[in-house]
């Protein structure tokens, strides 16, 4: 079908996942079911049909360098699963506004903007001939994200974004009215993982529900040792996210139940490792009580492209058919702060109906 041109900006782990995983599955068979892919073939388009054309950063080390050297750039901690070869794509300086915490300066090499001044992000992405951004940008990022979303009405190019700040989902509807009006599809907001602490969290708590026991508490717990665990360790940092994180949950129950979820530590030496606790405890059959405690261990940042992955082509796929506006399907089932929240199975079902055009969006 062609090449699919994706640009970045923020290119931290979750950006070195992705890339590297493009290269991982490039020689998969079409028709194979594949472990660690939901979809080999989304629709028309393979992972190889990806082709990266740039990146946004704030980083003076990653800044000037091909996408496949500034992936594995420090503070990058991800597993190295795959070589890249030359991508034959830049990383340009971002704007920094609201992108870099004052305790976050040193931890991302931020670049002095006396000696260095950022691209026109609109104006780039044309140049490079994008298709689709991610927003990869740091939580709490909200300025910053806006810019990113308004230069891709600007250029014409599709928006995923992949943190938790509320574009796709904006309550007033501009963001999404902004994007439906410049006919420019965009998902969001804040990505699930393939098997991630909220997507493990929602369905304990629907199958609590399903089976008829009344949910009296819970929470979820989480610690990692990346820059995006680091970055949330100020309160101010992570509003959203903890907004976004409760809601997917709290949005499946049908009363009030006390409820604390949210990231809790940063622990240096787990690197990209993310350890999430989640307790749950509610009454069955004669009031009696039941309750349920889980660790769940992953490596982050691959955890999220592996559903990032399908998000830029579903994108893809809207360009193609003309659709505009926020994809209520591929938003509900990939992301965590989605227009519309429904049950995860239903989503899937969407999804695969869009993929087919049974649904327009």
């Amino acid at each position: 079908m062609g090449e699919l041109r994706v640009a970045i900006a923020g290119l931290g782990n979750c950006a070195s996942s992705i890339i590297q995983g493009t290269q991982f599955y490039a020689n998969v068979p079409d028709e194979k079911i594949v472990p660690g892919l939901m979809h080999v073939c989304f629709g028309q388009y393979h992972l190889r049909d990806i082709k990266w054309v740039g990146a946004f950063e704030v980083n003076r080390r990653k800044i000037g360098k091909d996408l496949s050297k500034a992936i594995f750039e420090s503070p990058n901690c991800t597993p190295v699963f795959c070589e890249v070869p030359h991508l034959g794509a830049d990383v340009y300086p971002g704007p920094i506004l609201d992108g870099v915490a004052p305790h976050m300066r040193e931890a991302f090499y931020c670049y002095d903007p006396a000696k260095i001044d950022p691209v026109d992000v609109a104006d780039t992405l044309r140049e490079i001939k994008a298709e689709v951004l991610i927003n990869f940008l740091p939580v709490g990022t909200e300025e910053g994200s806006k810019l990113y979303a308004q230069a891709c009405i600007d250029a014409g190019v599709a928006f995923a974004n992949g943190i938790p700040a509320f574009i796709v989902s904006d309550p007033e509807k501009v963001w999404p009215k902004k994007f439906e009006d410049a006919g420019i599809p965009c998902a969001g907001d804040d990505i699930k993982s393939q098997l991630g602490a909220t997507i493990l969290h929602r369905t304990l708590v629907k199958l609590m529900l399903d089976r008829g026991i009344e949910i009296e508490e819970t929470y979820q717990l989480n610690v990692g040792g990346n820059t995006d665990f680091e970055n949330m360790r100020y309160e101010d940092r992570l509003i959203s996210k903890r907004i976004s994180k409760t809601e997917a949950v709290t949005s499946l129950l049908p009363y009030e139940v006390p409820t604390r979820i949210g990231p809790s530590d940063y622990v240096t030496f787990l690197e990209d490792k993310k350890i999430c606790y989640l307790y749950a405890k509610g009454k069955y059959f004669g009031d009696q009580q039941v309750t349920i405690e889980a660790k769940l261990r992953v490596e982050d940042s691959p955890n999220s492209a592996g559903v990032m992955i399908d998000v830029i082509r579903a994108l893809k796929i809207a360009q193609d058919r003309k659709i505009s506006g926020p994809l209520i399907s591929m938003s509900s089932y990939a992301f965590k702060h989605p227009p519309v929240q429904i049950p995860d199975f239903e989503a899937r079902e969407w999804v695969e109906a869009f993929i087919q055009g049974k649904r327009d969006r």
